[in-house]
Order: structure tokens, then sequence, then C-alpha cells
């Protein structure tokens, strides 16, 4: 996968994203909202749906930013204990918030965490989800690794993440929208000019499909396969341990 930064400069890509993160957070989720028309609500709970193991007890939810999926995996899974972890602290404090909110922090964590060196023990959750997170790791078959490892044996991963249409005319809207669209509406709005112009590069960049399957069975995960959601705008992988 070709390391793409959000800023030009010499730091790692992994600090580059915390700050990132940091500079949108206070219009992070008004901005999905509206760049997305609202339909990113509807792909976190068809992935949350894809769980096959009945109601799991503990759940991470990994690059967790503003604890959307972690909110939303609370509200349907009414058993489950989850824990959310993330590289940016602003992105966390608002996700807290949102949380208490909402009556939801005797079921929530939200926690500091590096994605690709997890503070838990192996075989620790039941299973373990990423929306539109792991795209942004510096190494991604290292947070897959961790991810791997912090699953119990049998347990499942389901990741949502943005992918490339394949279809005319979708296929060119897309990068019309991505490349030119929404990075004027999101520097204009977040005041960052890199921050949404990264986002189209960093979907560029990203192998998805069943490059992205290969990655996952090459580190040990089975039953590998994805749903194509919205004409391939968006993928659900899903993979057992």
């Amino acid at each position: 996968m070709e390391e793409v930064k959000p800023y030009d400069r010499e730091e790692g890509k992994k600090k580059q994203v915390a700050n990132m993160f940091d500079n949108i957070a206070w219009k992070y989720d008004f901005l999905n909202r509206l760049l997305s028309l609202g339909i990113d609500k509807r792909w976190r709970k068809k992935a949350i749906s894809t769980l096959e193991n009945g109601s799991p007890a503990r759940v991470l939810d990994v690059a967790t930013g503003t604890a959307d999926l972690s909110i939303e995996l609370a509200r349907r899974l009414p058993e489950s204990q989850i824990t959310g972890v993330d590289i940016s602290e602003k992105m966390l404090d608002i996700g807290r918030k949102k949380v208490v909110k909402k009556k939801l922090d005797q079921r929530i964590e939200l926690l500091y965490g590096d994605s690709e060196a997890l503070e838990f023990p192996d075989h620790h959750f039941d299973a373990v989800t990423a929306a539109f997170g792991v795209r942004n790791f510096e190494n991604l078959e290292a947070g897959l690794q961790e991810m791997n490892r912090v699953l119990k044996p049998g347990g499942q991963l389901v990741v949502l993440e943005f992918s490339r249409p394949r279809i005319f005319p979708l296929k060119q809207l897309f990068n019309l929208y991505f490349r030119y669209i929404l990075p004027t509406v999101g520097r204009l709005t977040s005041k960052d000019p890199r921050a949404y112009k990264y986002l189209y590069e960093s979907v560029q960049a990203f192998p998805d499909y069943d490059r992205f399957l290969s990655v996952l069975k090459k580190l040990g995960y089975k039953k590998c396969e994805y749903i194509i959601l919205t004409a391939g705008i968006c993928c659900i992988y899903k993979a057992i341990k």
C-alpha cells in the first residue's frame, strides 16, 4: 500500500493523522453528515448487522473517532460492552460527550490507543470493528495483525471502508466529487486545506476489494469476504479469526 500522508512534512503518518483529526474534530460529525448526505449512518448499521456471533460480550472499535460506530454498536447490541480506541484526543473528547449525553457511558469506554500497538491481552474481544479508519493506519498489516491478536478464536472482524466504484458513470462522478467538491467544502468549513484532499488520496491508495481480502488472508484471517454498498462507494469486509 502506497503511503499517503495528510501533510507534506517529515514526521510520520501516524502523528500527522492524529494532528489532522485534532484539527477537524470540531466539525467532523457535521461534515460527515453533509458530505455523505447521511448515507454513512446506514452504512454503519449495515456493517453491524453482519456480525454473525449473536451478541458479542466484548467489542473493540478501532479508530473510533467521535464514537459513531461505538454508539451504534451499543444501541444494536444491548448485551455488549464496547471499547473504542483512537489516536486523536480531540475526537475522543467529542465522542465521550456524545456517549454521556446518550447515557451509554456504562457500556462504552473510549480510550487513547494506537491501532498498531493495542494495550489489550491476546484473545480478549469477541468482535473487532473499524469504520473508515484502517486506510489511515501507518502500517496496514501491523494494525490488522493487532486486531487479530486481540480477537478470540472464532471472533469476527468487521471493517467498513471507502472503495472506488468501478461502473460508469459512478466511477467518474465519484472521482469528481471526492477530488474537487469534497475538499473545497471541507476546506471552507473545517479550515484545514489538506484534510479532505487527503481523504481522496487515501481512498485512491487503499487496497480495496479483493486486494484487501488478500491482506487479511495473508495475516491468517478466515472466511474473508466483502459486501459492496452504494454501488461500490463503500465496502464491508468480514473475516473470522
